[in-house]
């Protein structure tokens, strides 16, 4: 039988509007250990989205800076950049040869460093999706499940141990932790690449307040697997409960330039991005069988809460059966369900560092639509009615 108390939020820590601070309470009192219903073989299940939900800023993009500041990107073996994608266009592979052939030996680090145009053909096309000309690097550069740019950066890491990576990945997080909030840094010929991010001790605090309380608390993030991992324990959440773009192994054991498949679709379609993140939460956690990963399972195989910031978290965020939490970062697809507010499930929280300023539009919910220019619907398919922005300022 249950006994004590459940262990809150910690009332010491700012930040939480009050009411949503009293609602996670409730939720921890309700579906947490020390609740009659409870069931230790079946615990309720957490699931957050990392960059700019639970650190400001991103550890993707710090990753990327970092190794192009670090010469760590290796040259494709024959140079031949399509092995990265298969879905770069020519522009941009005719731009990577122009800047990035003589960087390297295939196989051994880009001297990125010193060859500021290298630099810049891979963070233009990483951070624009364009060419340093302007022209489109993708074919298709973001669908349901996959966003070229995201899963390039994770291809990048091919040929490196998990282990290098996680290392690049610490010394980005220990340089940006420790940088001033607004800093800026250079990175080939830009001098104004983010430079800082901050775990939000709200959000730390509440892993540990769900931890305490049986939940079984997961990161899914469009971030690096290996990447994601090294920041999600600073929050007290090992690695084995992170779910980040995952890399297909070498047969040495090295990261590969193909991803970890998920649903039953075609190679390297899906990634933990948008519908894709549901797919891996199906997958990794619930243990769905590959052709029911991609759908929204039953309420029993679906997470008990979930938090996120972006657009495309907004499927598995939908998804959750008790709480759905929004930080507010004014994008639009999520905005609408967060405020059209379905079950009286969601929970809208500003920013935790520099909260934007309230949204002088409306959000044009009825006429959006998604990254398959269809409607954009609430978690049942209704479409919505247009909402203003009224949840931006921290108490």
């Amino acid at each position: 039988m249950p006994s004590g108390l459940a262990r809150l939020l910690d009332p010491s820590i700012p930040g939480w509007l009050p009411e949503n601070r009293a609602r996670l309470d409730a939720m921890l009192r309700a579906k947490g250990n020390t609740s009659t219903s409870y069931d230790p073989a079946n615990k309720p299940v957490a699931t957050f989205d990392w960059d700019n939900t639970m650190m400001r800023n991103d550890i993707g993009d710090d990753t990327m800076a970092w190794m192009l500041r670090n010469d760590a990107i290796l040259q494709p073996p024959d140079r031949d950049w399509a092995l990265t994608s298969g879905t770069m266009t020519d522009e941009a592979r005719a731009s990577l040869h122009a800047a990035c052939d003589k960087a390297g030996e295939p196989g051994k680090p880009l001297q990125t460093k010193e060859n500021p145009a290298c630099a810049d053909a891979i963070h233009a096309i990483y951070d624009s999706a364009k060419t340093t000309s302007g022209a489109p690097a993708w074919v298709h550069p973001v669908t349901l499940t996959t966003n070229e740019a995201y899963a390039w950066l994770a291809r990048l890491l091919g040929g490196h141990t998990p282990a290098e990576v996680q290392g690049f990945a610490r010394a980005a997080y220990a340089e940006n932790s420790a940088a001033a909030e607004g800093a800026k840094q250079t990175v080939g010929s830009h001098t104004d690449v983010t430079a800082w991010v901050r775990i939000y001790p709200t959000m730390r605090d509440l892993v540990g307040a769900l931890q305490a309380n049986g939940f079984d608390v997961w990161i899914v993030s469009a971030s690096p697997q290996n990447v994601t991992e090294i920041v999600a324990h600073e929050v007290g959440i090992d690695a084995d409960h992170v779910i980040g773009i995952r890399n297909a192994r070498a047969p040495d054991g090295k990261l590969g330039y193909h991803l970890e498949d998920c649903g039953d679709g075609p190679r390297d379609s899906v990634m933990t991005f948008d519908r894709g993140k549901r797919c891996f939460i199906n997958k990794v956690i619930f243990h769905q069988p590959r052709t029911v990963q991609l759908p929204r399972a039953d309420p029993a195989h679906r997470p008990t809460f979930s938090a996120g910031d972006s657009d495309t978290d907004v499927a598995f965020v939908q998804d959750a059966t008790e709480l759905k939490l929004v930080i507010n970062r004014n994008k639009p697809q999520l905005m609408c369900n967060a405020y059209s507010n379905a079950e009286h499930r969601w929970l809208v929280q500003p920013m935790f560092i520099q909260p934007l300023p309230k949204r002088a539009d409306a959000y044009a919910c009825s006429t959006a639509v998604d990254a398959s220019g269809q409607p954009i619907g609430d978690e049942e398919g209704h479409r919505m009615a247009d909402q203003l922005d009224t949840v931006f300022a921290l108490p």
